[in-house]
């Protein structure tokens, strides 16, 4: 079968011929459709413990031998991956789509999804709070701020350092500020937005970012840091934290079964709240450029279509 396979560490992935999975005890044989890619896939290609070579692993929708379409998340049995004309996904991560939801919308409320409405229900948020969502231009960013206001909040906040994608997050309403990153003075910049303080920050990168943004929120404040794009080292001045609090969420250790009913109830919040997510399509043979983009840190969720 045809696949992106990556052939050792560091490598991009190619477009080459693979082995095909074949069926065993406890796992489903999956003919792809749909494949989503993530930053999580490409920091996952390369960790510890992974055989070469092997296909680049991503979510996916297909269909089951039995003909019902599913969706797997980026677990598929090494060295298998959704990257390919065929997968094996353990039973328990394989998981049915209901009728009406396109294979985006399932691929895109998966670990994205699920990595914005843990943590933000976590928070608690009350009735007209203020919400801050930092690293807000990508995937998990543009679904966390419509969450948040589905939730409750008066007043969502995207900060980032693409200005460009953060004017078209406040042009498509669904932030309704936004913060660039980056410049002479972040902490003022987000103090401008934050009227007298941020009431929840969402914290995808970390960093200076995260240090500033505790500079401009309130007593009582909940933070919490789910990514680490702009530094896993902080020097945090203790004061700054006082009367507040700052949690780290893990959202993908969850038992499969609670996972499944995470996107489950998010398929049915996207469809009644109209949530939406830009895309970049990508053609199955532009795997390598696909990888590049996700590399680079896109502002869309990268998708391909599976030929057959």
């Amino acid at each position: 079968m045809r696949a992106a396979v990556i052939t050792e560490r560091g490598a991009a992935p190619v477009i080459a011929e693979f082995p095909e999975p074949q069926p065993r005890d406890g796992a489903v044989l999956i003919d792809v459709d749909t494949v989503g890619l993530g930053g999580w896939d490409v920091l996952g290609a390369y960790r510890l413990g992974i055989q070469y070579p092997c296909v680049i692993r991503g979510e996916g929708v297909g269909r089951t031998a039995d003909g019902r379409r599913v969706y797997f998340g980026e677990r598929s049995v090494q060295p298998y991956g959704a990257w390919a004309e065929r997968t094996l996904v353990p039973t328990e991560e394989v998981w049915e789509v209901p009728d009406g939801v396109d294979d985006k919308l399932a691929i895109v409320m998966g670990i994205a999804g699920t990595g914005a409405l843990v943590p933000l229900e976590q928070a608690n948020i009350q009735k007209g709070e203020r919400v801050l969502v930092l690293g807000a231009t990508g995937t998990l960013g543009q679904i966390a701020l419509q969450l948040a206001r589905h939730l409750g909040a008066g007043r969502v906040v995207a900060a980032a350092r693409n200005e460009r994608a953060l004017a078209r997050l406040v042009e498509r309403g669904i932030a309704d500020a936004a913060v660039r990153l980056g410049g002479e003075d972040d902490v003022a910049a987000l103090k401008a937005e934050a009227g007298e303080g941020f009431d929840v920050v969402l914290d995808l990168v970390c960093g200076t970012p995260m240090l500033a943004a505790l500079k401009a929120t309130r007593w009582g404040a909940r933070i919490f840091t789910i990514g680490t794009g702009a530094g896993r080292e902080v020097k945090l001045d203790i004061a700054d934290l006082l009367f507040r609090s700052l949690s780290c969420i893990g959202t993908g250790q969850r038992p499969p079964a609670d996972r499944r009913a995470i996107w489950e109830r998010l398929l049915v919040i996207a469809r009644e709240q109209a949530i939406t997510v830009d895309y970049a399509d990508y053609r199955f043979d532009q795997a390598t450029e696909a990888w590049a983009a996700q590399t680079a840190g896109p502002h869309a969720k990268i998708t391909a279509a599976i030929p057959r």
